[in-house]
């Protein structure tokens, strides 16, 4: 499978850069694109539908196709898998049903392929995605690949969108399936957030929406021991101070601990909602953003991915967690150019709300604060 990468800052550098990645014969059947909501959506989907391209699709918090990160752009990764070998579903679930859309759609995928692994990114900030994770091994088992992330909008925390060719959904979840017995797909899932302080229990929540801890309004024990300031509605830069810098971390009895941060504030209860669920009774710590020396880490977990499962690859994409970039700004790079090194071949990047992935030793679980990386292979 032949793969390419492309970028740019407006509809006319893209059409310029597909237009010279395709001269020497390439025919690519499938885009990954990642973009801003600041682009113009629609004209990508129609550049790339009059190449017959499948699109998709999700936008993001940043954008990157190699270790210079973008903002405000347009990242696309070319492939051209055979048409057999992939299927693109989107659909909605504006009841909030979010596991038994995710069981439909895993049901058309089994009917197609005996083996389906999963690229999907879903969209709204209320979104419990880990319900989707659910869906899907509800009907393909526990032993399957899914990977992906949730939609960003360059950090304004309104509207988010995954889309297609011909559709796009503001409250929905857009999946690439692949015939995993035709396309070697693996994947690694890195943290580093560090746990600080005591454990505390979760004493109401429902879902991923989290009310108490310790019997406190979860948005006050916050603000208490992160020594927040100017916790007010009109503070627009409120979320990010908690995603990126106090964070709750979920413990679990099996694999390692996963990311919490609160991505919706209710104003009414001060309770707020994550990106996955915590359940009530569980345990959670608070969190620190990491040393530098997470981005060593992210390498050798690629490098030891490769090393062990994935010699070769055809593709690579990454999904990474807008806290990072915010925690460690330009460093971020050195990360990035690391994880392209390993296997040096195309690769595309977004920066994202949360990250679907299995945790180390664990089960598929979403994620914060953390960087995926999925490499691809046509067999």
């Amino acid at each position: 499978m032949k793969s390419k990468s492309i970028k740019g800052h407006s509809t006319a550098e893209i059409k310029t850069a597909l237009t010279n990645c395709l001269d020497d014969g390439f025919k690519p059947t499938l885009a990954i694109v990642f973009l801003s909501v600041a682009q113009d959506r629609k004209a990508i989907i129609q550049l790339l539908n009059d190449k017959q391209i499948s699109i998709f699709g999700v936008t993001t918090n940043g954008e990157f196709i190699d270790e210079n990160t973008e903002k405000e752009s347009v990242a696309i990764l070319l492939l051209d898998m055979k048409r057999e070998h992939f299927n693109i579903y989107l659909e909605e679930y504006p009841e909030k049903n979010y596991r038994e859309i995710a069981q439909n759609m895993a049901s058309k995928a089994i009917n197609n392929f005996k083996k389906p692994a999963f690229l999907i990114a879903a969209s709204h900030l209320e979104t419990d995605a880990e319900q989707l994770l659910f869906g899907i091994s509800d009907i393909t088992g526990n032993d399957v690949n899914v990977f992906g992330a949730m939609a960003g909008d360059d950090y304004t925390f309104s509207d988010q969108f995954v889309f297609t060719n011909g559709k796009e959904s503001k409250v929905g979840t857009v999946a690439l399936v692949l015939d995993e017995d035709k396309i070697n797909i693996k994947g690694v899932a890195t943290c580093g957030w560090k746990a600080v302080g005591t454990v505390r229990n979760v004493t109401k929540s429902e879902g991923n929406h989290v009310y108490t801890v310790d019997d406190i309004p979860v948005l006050d024990i916050t603000t208490k021991y992160g020594g927040l300031e100017n916790v007010t509605p009109e503070n627009e830069n409120l979320l990010l101070e908690i995603a990126a810098n106090f964070p709750l971390q979920l413990q679990r009895e099996k694999g390692d601990p996963v990311m919490r941060p609160g991505l919706v504030v209710d104003w009414n209860d001060r309770s707020f909602y994550c990106s996955g669920t915590v359940p009530q009774g569980s345990k959670v710590r608070f969190s620190l953003p990491p040393d530098f020396d997470v981005m060593e880490k992210v390498i050798k977990g690629v490098q030891s991915l490769k090393d062990t499962e994935m010699p070769e690859a055809d593709a690579l994409v990454v999904f990474s967690c807008a806290g990072r970039i915010l925690s460690l700004g330009p460093l971020m790079n050195q990360e990035i150019e690391g994880v392209k090194n390993v296997w040096n071949v195309p690769m595309i990047g977004m920066f994202s709300n949360a990250e679907l992935a299995r945790a180390t030793g664990g089960n598929l679980e979403m994620h914060n604060l953390t960087t995926c990386c999925v490499a691809l292979k046509e067999k």
